[in-house]
């Protein structure tokens, strides 16, 4: 009996054995990727693959940090410092690619695989920060005013901001801080986690279902169309769908005659997890922010906001309050000379009514084509998303000598997203970026930039970055191309210019690497591309009709140039508002709302009440909302930004003066400026300090002037 049950064990093994190799086989995270330029393997992957790859991804990570500990060298930059940056490299992988599914192509198995994904990844990075033996040898080589002497400034830098991520997670509390702690992380990736997911849910969910054609009054024909093609997605053919992303409700406003349904969707949208029931995201704000005043205190600062600006080019609250309001003060008397253009429009059509947040981008669109004879339906058939494209690639070719050159043997994760190789002028390949253009259900709102890979030398080997940018325009229609608005063509430079940032990255470390940089730093790259987008000369280059090719003609170009500072009251004005929401949650001290843990948390709140109060406090009018009202706030809340909203606007400051080098050179191509900006900004990621690398580009500190020139507000 003994002999027997002896051979149905070792049956038993050789099955369990042979079953784990061959998951290891089938799971594609389990190994380097066997692709083209070792992209991920998208037609392969599969959601089962996930979880595992997690699993594994975190002991194979914590074996190398055993590894790193176990080290019986004394502690050395290369044998601590160099392997903690070159730790962790398979569950990058994992989740690098899993954020794509999670932001782009999310549905209920990506949220249930985030959901149990997401406490264990907290807790494993707990167990990484707050490990004293791991911190003991990072400890001796920081402290080691020679050996560090001897270091070159990118090495200084990874060293300082790692051992800087170590005590600002918490490594020098006492036991029963760092286990508070651990609870206070692992309810912020739950609360941080659920507010994302319930803001999706609600943009995805919510339809305004038009079935009478005259209700369609005003609206282009793409936008009717558009309307028509999500109508027949959902199976109510023969009407028209308008929903909560921004392509589909931002034109309704813009153009629809019918005030009562203009108001109908503009209320849906702004009341996005706000609403009662499941998807509220209420409590959520006031856990996530008690959590973080929490955590804050803990740490020894005063406020969440303190915590987060300590690493950031503004460095306190106060610094950032200032810089907002000395904004504020130009935008908000122009955004209510603006209102008062749009009451007078809307008086003169016989409309007594006062002007709403809901009228505001329908009569400024009448006011744009009544002060500039510029009506942007006229202008869309010159901007074809792939020209655009085209024209961003036109750009840095000019710029930086670079080109790219579609990929079709590259498997991409969903059928409309294209992939292109990048070589610099040399011929020599930089990397590869993805283009994911097309809004679509389980699509967060929004356009954004991010890496499957990360450029770095790892062990003495380059490793080429695999970016992707990804937007959330309307798709093509039934004989008709995707057609980009003006703010749209705008994105997509701005989206391109973060990718630029991390391809044109050369740094040694991935810590430090392309777009890990400060935040208030990290919009200079994205927001300077922009300033290229309309200039007469490039426009040339791509705004191309789309069914006759006919170049874009001059007198459109200077109504688009005449009309460059349209608005600029209202959108400064609601981006504004937005920072100083932002500052005002997380400035936010301990007060009798704030319980010392978060079991009450902000319990008493109202926080339609607070956002209220906090916009009646700044003065905003009634006819402007901030740009995101703070239950569907992901920037803050989910993302992370919070603390960190006003850094557009900062970096503004920087972009505009970093143009204005090249106007001075009289060439918006001017080559000796770019390879400085090459060289001293793009390629430097982390490397030094923001203002540092600022300076030697452009020689001397912003000059902030710049930015209310670009914004109209001075001449």
């Amino acid at each position: 009996m003994r002999k027997l049950f002896l051979i149905l064990s070792l049956l038993i093994m050789v099955y369990s054995c042979n079953t784990t190799s061959n998951k290891i086989e089938e799971n594609p995270f389990f190994s380097e990727f066997n692709t083209p330029d070792g992209v991920p393997p998208f037609d392969k992957i599969s959601a089962g693959h996930y979880l595992p790859a997690f699993e594994e991804g975190m002991k194979r990570h914590s074996a190398e940090i055993d590894s790193i500990i176990n080290n019986t060298e004394a502690p050395s930059f290369e044998n601590t410092i160099v392997a903690l940056d070159h730790a962790g490299r398979m569950l990058g992988r994992v989740s690098a690619t899993f954020s794509v599914m999670t932001g782009t192509m999310s549905d209920s198995i990506y949220e249930n695989i985030d959901k149990e994904i997401a406490p264990k990844l907290t807790a494993h990075y707990d167990n990484i920060n707050l490990n004293q033996k791991l911190f003991d040898r990072i400890k001796v080589v920081h402290d080691d005013t020679t050996s560090v002497a001897k270091l070159t400034t990118e090495q200084k830098m990874l060293l300082d901001k790692i051992y800087k991520g170590f005590v600002r997670s918490g490594i020098l509390l006492d036991a029963e801080k760092q286990a508070r702690l651990r609870e206070i992380n692992k309810e912020l990736s739950d609360a941080t986690l659920s507010f994302g997911q319930n803001v999706m849910k609600e943009t995805d969910s919510y339809q305004l279902v038009i079935d009478k054609k005259e209700d369609l009054a005003g609206l282009p024909e793409d936008i009717i169309a558009a309307a028509s093609k999500l109508a027949e997605k959902k199976g109510l053919e023969g009407k028209w769908v308008f929903g909560l992303s921004k392509p589909s409700w931002e034109p309704f406003l813009q153009y629809a005659d019918n005030r009562s349904l203009r108001e109908k969707l503009y209320k849906a949208m702004y009341m996005r997890a706000n609403n009662g029931g499941e998807f509220d995201n209420k409590e959520n704000i006031k856990k996530i922010v008690s959590l973080r005043q929490e955590k804050a205190n803990l740490l020894g600062y005063k406020s969440h906001a303190d915590y987060v600006l300590e690493e950031t080019m503004a460095k306190t609250p106060e610094n950032v309050t200032n810089f907002l309001e000395g904004i504020w003060k130009y935008a908000l008397p122009q955004a209510k000379q603006e209102e008062a253009e749009l009451q007078a429009i809307a008086k003169k059509e016989g409309q007594d009514i006062k002007i709403e947040p809901w009228d505001w981008w329908y009569y400024a669109e009448k006011v744009r084509k009544e002060k500039y004879a510029l009506n942007e339906d006229e202008i869309k058939p010159y901007f074809k998303a792939d020209n655009v494209r085209e024209g961003v690639f036109a750009v840095a070719n000019k710029l930086y000598g670079i080109s790219f050159k579609q990929r079709t043997d590259i498997p991409v994760y969903q059928e409309d997203v294209k992939a292109y190789e990048v070589s610099d002028a040399d011929g020599s390949k930089i990397g590869l970026i993805y283009f994911d253009d097309f809004a679509r259900q389980g699509k967060r709102p929004g356009a954004w930039m991010s890496s499957f890979r990360k450029q770095e030398v790892y062990n003495g080997t380059p490793v080429q970055p695999l970016i992707y940018n990804v937007g959330n325009y309307n798709p093509p229609t039934e004989g008709k191309p995707a057609l980009l608005t003006l703010d749209q063509v705008e994105t997509m430079f701005h989206e391109f210019g973060h990718g630029l940032h991390g391809l044109l990255s050369k740094s040694n470390y991935h810590t430090i690497s392309g777009t890990s940089v400060s935040r208030d730093f990290v919009e200079l790259p994205s927001q300077v591309m922009e300033h290229w987008a309309f200039e007469p000369e490039v426009l040339k280059m791509y705004a191309k009709h789309y069914d006759t090719g006919v170049v874009i003609p001059d007198e459109l170009i200077q109504k688009i140039q005449n009309a460059s500072k349209f608005n600029q009251g209202f959108m400064t004005t609601e981006l504004v508002a937005a920072a100083i929401l932002d500052m005002k949650w997380y400035t936010k001290t301990a007060s009798p709302n704030f319980s010392s843990k978060n079991t009450e948390g902000l319990k008493g709140l109202d926080v339609n009440k607070f956002e209220s109060d906090a916009m009646n406090e700044i003065g905003l009018i009634s006819s402007i909302i901030p740009r995101y009202k703070s239950t569907y706030f992901q920037h803050i809340f989910s993302g992370g930004y919070s603390s960190g909203y006003y850094s557009y606007l900062w970096s503004e400051v920087l972009d505009s003066d970093a143009f204005q080098a090249f106007v001075e050179k009289g060439n918006i191509f001017d080559q000796e400026t770019a390879k400085s900006f090459r060289e001293n900004v793009l390629s430097k990621g982390g490397s030094d300090e923001p203002m540092v690398l600022y300076k030697k580009f452009r020689g001397a500190e912003p000059n902030p002037v710049y930015l209310l020139k670009n914004r109209g507000f001075v001449k």
